[in-house]
């Protein structure tokens, strides 16, 4: 990889457009007496040229702040609580400090959130993708300035940053084999945007499940949503009203999948001697709902403690980021009372 790209400064920003460096910093600072177009060129160019707002002392400069950023879609599943938890217990015991943001599943929010980190000069990031972010851009500065970037879960390909996920094809190959071995024929599959690897891949694999035992695949069986709680009530609607009514659901979270199943079961239906169910994460409600889900277990701690090691181990021993460049981490299926038909 290129040599790191060296810090802009608001005199490097002044050459570039021929003002004063005092100009510049005003210009940024949003003081009143700029003309409202010498600051929107200002701006422009600090943007384009990958300035940092300096909010430390010039000593500091050349410094390493000891901060690794996060950035996850959002932190209400049980699945992320547990990655944060294994990236905090390598980061505290590497001697750097977390900052963790929400992209709340828009890329605007990730966007932001990544000005955010660069502004405040984290030494690396580790990030999972927004549901529906189409091109990552904004990670560029990052990569330019020789600031590693590894992406977990949700992953997108890129030469410069490695990617920590779990094989999402074969386990959902698993799982929707095993659901055509209870006898099931009709198998509706909820999923989330396909622009995600996550959900693109157990697509794939619950689609080459089915041409494997000579079941065609079905459009209308393929439900494609945010995947969240509401959404599985939506789910549940629709199969409801279905003409020919599926025997078995497979969901791409725990959290839709209960939804889902619960609104069935409150309209009569049984579960899994009408509909086999299955989701994936195995999160802890999984063991709750009655009967209890059949899923995929993957570990987020132990994914978390992986991509931390990655990025401290480049940061802390200049280990090469481009040997590692995806790490498949193992996933297991759970089998459960939700779809077992037989014996």
């Amino acid at each position: 990889m290129s040599n790191p790209e060296k810090e802009v400064t608001i005199y490097d920003i002044a050459q570039k457009l021929n003002i004063s460096a005092a100009t510049v910093s005003r210009g940024l600072k949003d003081h009143p007496g700029i003309n409202k177009n010498t600051k929107k060129k200002i701006l422009a160019a600090a943007d384009e040229m990958g300035y940092r707002s300096n909010s430390f002392a010039s000593s500091l400069r050349t410094k390493r702040g000891n901060v690794i950023g996060v950035i996850v879609p959002r932190l209400n599943s049980n699945f992320m609580s547990d990655v944060i938890a294994g990236i905090e217990k390598v980061v505290n015991e590497s001697g750097y400090n977390l900052f963790i943001s929400q992209s709340l599943e828009t890329m605007e929010k990730e966007v932001s959130n990544a000005k955010a980190m660069f502004n405040n000069r984290v030494d690396g990031l580790l990030v999972s993708l927004a549901y529906d972010t189409n091109n990552i851009d904004h990670f560029e500065a990052f990569i330019k300035r020789g600031i590693p970037v590894i992406f977990f879960d949700r992953v997108v390909e890129h030469e410069h940053c490695p990617s920590i996920f779990i094989d999402n094809y074969k386990a959902a190959y698993n799982i929707t084999t095993h659901l055509i071995e209870q006898g099931c024929k009709r198998i509706v599959h909820i999923s989330g945007n396909q622009l995600r690897n996550v959900y693109r891949d157990r697509f794939n694999g619950y689609k080459k499940a089915l041409e494997d035992h000579q079941i065609a695949f079905d459009d209308d069986l393929l439900i494609v949503n945010d995947l969240s709680a509401h959404a599985g009530i939506q789910a549940a609607q629709q199969i409801v009203q279905m003409a020919v009514r599926p025997d078995g659901v497979f969901a791409s979270n725990d959290l839709c999948a209960i939804s889902c199943m619960q609104v069935l079961k409150s309209k009569g239906i049984k579960i899994p001697e009408d509909i086999a169910f299955a989701g994936f994460n195995n999160d802890p409600t999984s063991c709750v709902i009655e009967p209890n889900l059949t899923t995929i277990d993957y570990k987020g701690y132990e994914m978390g403690e992986v991509a931390a090691k990655v990025l401290i181990g480049h940061l802390d021993h200049n280990n090469d980021l481009q040997q590692t460049h995806s790490l498949i981490l193992r996933s297991e299926l759970i089998v459960r009372d939700s779809s077992r038909k037989k014996g």
